[in-house]
């Protein structure tokens, strides 16, 4: 380690009980999504970010119309640029929108209490705490910032819980990111550079209702509906053949997750839908994929007279990467994350099943990786589950980490 990221150690070590102070006021500041206020927590992170001096910090809120169509009450971005001359651009994007805290908590999840070095709360781990760890690292790089040239962009946002359109999509779409490489929130033992894509389905299955005493005069939907569903579920066994190459990520993956239909028990249901998740690998032809499940649901009630079926596509998160290992954004995290966790071999790089705001980077052609806060699988930081936490030594080492990363891309040559 050079004496410049030797000083930025030192600085972000010496800053533990502010960015600890940070991470707090974001946890205790609700942020659900649904419902989907928050402007509040977006208007707290801009003043937050002014008092620690960040010179530039825009708060860009959305036009209602926009906010309302994507399931939401209230909605801005935070972005803040720290320039350092002529050179490369790096975005460094978290969400600060969680999902509803549920039951099964043992602490108040808006408390940010502090138990055995781990911070307690709801979004603590996904992810507010990248928030703060991109936050401290780029104030690091001030402590050496004569050594460097381009510019760092943080971009906050709050639209994660519903696919981000709203998010890092606008500001990509409006022109504030520009950049020649991207951090998104994840997690500090490994480095993700692929997740899968996904689609989901609403499917309207229609028929007649009649008297439950005649029912050979109707036509039953719900019928109807368990012929798709056994038709799917089938299917579900067929794409677990369809084997990814990527670390990380087995197969595409069915869920139906909602059902609903019929008027009373004496009467033949009219209508039934049912709701449907499709993830797909990053290998898999979306449009194909779609084309796929329209034919196999129409074909299943193509027999049954007088069944109408819609299907509407709701949701299309395109897949992420993989992202080559020998990019020099990765390969500059894996030697600062060797050098600063000390960990023997090197840094863990794969996909994950799920899908996330780094897709809208990757999809504008900027080389992404997935890391920030957090252990080494989501289940033991109890993420979008009770007693979600971080380990505070990992929010140390996350920022240690990002910050030591950033003088590599920034340092001039």
């Amino acid at each position: 380690m050079n004496q410049d990221k030797a000083k930025m150690v030192r600085w972000i070590q010496d800053q533990e009980e502010n960015m600890i102070s940070f991470l707090k006021t974001l946890v205790q500041t609700p942020s659900d999504n649904p419902a989907g206020d928050c402007l509040p927590i977006a208007k707290v992170l801009e003043k937050q970010l002014h008092n620690l001096g960040f010179k530039e910090v825009s708060l860009l809120e959305v036009d209602e119309e926009s906010v309302k169509a994507n399931g939401m009450i209230s909605m801005a971005n935070v972005f803040a640029p720290t320039e350092f001359g002529e050179g490369p651009n790096v975005v460094l994007n978290a969400h600060g929108d969680v999902v509803p805290p549920g039951l099964g908590w043992s602490v108040d999840p808006y408390g940010g209490e502090i138990i055995d070095g781990k911070m307690y709360g709801r979004g603590v781990a996904v992810s507010k705490s990248d928030i703060a760890a991109y936050t401290f690292s780029v104030l690091a790089l001030n402590q050496v910032k004569e050594k460097l040239t381009g510019r760092v962009d943080l971009a906050f946002t709050f639209d994660e819980e519903t696919g981000g359109e709203i998010g890092p999509k606008w500001l990509l779409d409006q022109g504030y990111i520009k950049a020649n490489h991207a951090i998104v929130a994840g997690f500090t033992y490994s480095a993700v550079n692929a997740h899968n894509g996904c689609l989901h389905f609403d499917v309207k299955i229609t028929g007649k209702s009649a008297h439950a005493a005649l029912p050979h005069t109707g036509i039953d939907a719900i019928e109807a509906t368990t012929k798709i569903l056994h038709v799917l579920y089938d299917y579900r066994k067929i794409l677990e053949g369809k084997r990814s190459s990527i670390p990380g990520i087995d197969f595409p993956t069915l869920n139906v997750g909602l059902i609903s239909g019929g008027i009373n028990t004496n009467v033949v249901p009219d209508e039934c839908r049912i709701r449907v998740d499709l993830r797909l690998i990053p290998e898999v032809d979306y449009v194909q994929a779609e084309i796929e499940f329209r034919e196999l649901v129409h074909q299943a009630v193509s027999e049954i007279t007088g069944i109408k079926v819609e299907i509407n596509k709701v949701l299309h998160a395109k897949s992420f990467g993989p992202v080559p290992e020998n990019t020099p954004l990765v390969q500059a995290l894996a030697s600062n994350w060797q050098s600063i966790l000390k960990e023997e071999g090197e840094l863990p790089v794969h996909g994950v099943p799920l899908y996330t705001d780094a897709r809208h980077f990757y999809d504008a052609g900027i080389p992404t990786i997935m890391f920030g806060v957090g252990p080494k699988v989501l289940e033991e930081a109890n993420g979008h589950r009770a007693d979600e936490n971080i380990r505070l030594s990992d929010l140390q080492a996350a920022a240690k980490i990002i910050a030591c990363t950033l003088y590599d891309l920034l340092a001039a040559k």
